[in-house]
């Protein structure tokens, strides 16, 4: 990656937001890692294989590749009770609420790979309002890095995917968001700038980024941030 001396601030004029779950808008990866740990070692999985695997896709994708032999929808089940049960350390990320107290709910709703059963429990456990109508896991034939979700989610809030700004914090999600159309902004919690080569900008975290909505109905969201990489390839400072 080529290297660039100052970061310049961006403004983007949008219509609505796209926000990832896990690594976005909470922090829930001890959850996750200890209950896919648990379900590699019944399985006789390399629990790191599996974890890695795991992070930003639907589980169910991730049981069907790893043990094809099991039924993966019992194997779902069983991994989706492990992780609503386990609650330790799930919070709301820094920088999330400010965000979300600015937003009336017909400019945002939340694209995960989690099932909705395990997004909802964790939003609510974080804190988070949880929007009416969601994108999960269940709800696409084709999860991450495939572009239906965010294609669906655009939908939900009646726009174009361009109009709409994915927030994400993983690869395969980035990667989504890219082919639905949208623009993608990265955050660093769980990925390398190297990894998030989809995404058009990336920010430390979201107490990086500033949203402020107008009246303009041609574009009644403003975000404001200053990335350390954009334009996919070029890497700041």
């Amino acid at each position: 990656m080529k290297s660039s001396p100052a970061a310049a601030p961006v403004t983007l004029h949008l219509r609505g937001i796209l926000f990832d779950m896990d690594g976005v808008l909470v922090s829930s990866i001890g959850s996750v890692e200890r209950s896919w740990e648990k379900w590699a070692v019944a399985r006789g999985i390399d629990p790191k294989l599996a974890i890695g695997m795991a992070h930003g896709r639907r589980a169910i994708e991730t049981v069907r590749e790893l043990r094809p032999d099991l039924n993966d929808l019992e194997e779902l089940r069983w991994l989706e009770e492990m992780e609503v049960a386990d609650k330790a350390g799930v919070s709301m990320l820094d920088g999330v609420r400010p965000i979300l107290d600015s937003l009336p709910e017909k400019y945002w709703t939340v694209v995960t790979s989690a099932t909705e059963r395990i997004a909802r429990s964790r939003m609510l456990l974080g804190g988070i309002r949880v929007p009416a109508r969601i994108v999960s896991a269940e709800d696409v034939p084709l999860g991450k890095p495939h572009p239906d979700p965010y294609r669906m989610g655009a939908e939900i809030l009646g726009l174009s995917p361009q109009d709409c700004l994915v927030i994400e914090d993983s690869a395969s999600g980035a990667q989504a968001g890219h082919a639905a159309g949208c623009t993608v902004l990265a955050t660093l919690f769980s990925h390398s700038v190297e990894s998030l080569r989809y995404a058009d900008y990336l920010v430390r975290s979201l107490e990086d980024v500033a949203v402020q909505v107008h009246s303009d109905t041609n574009a009644p969201l403003t975000v404001h941030f200053t990335p350390v990489a954009r334009h996919l390839s070029e890497t700041i400072g």
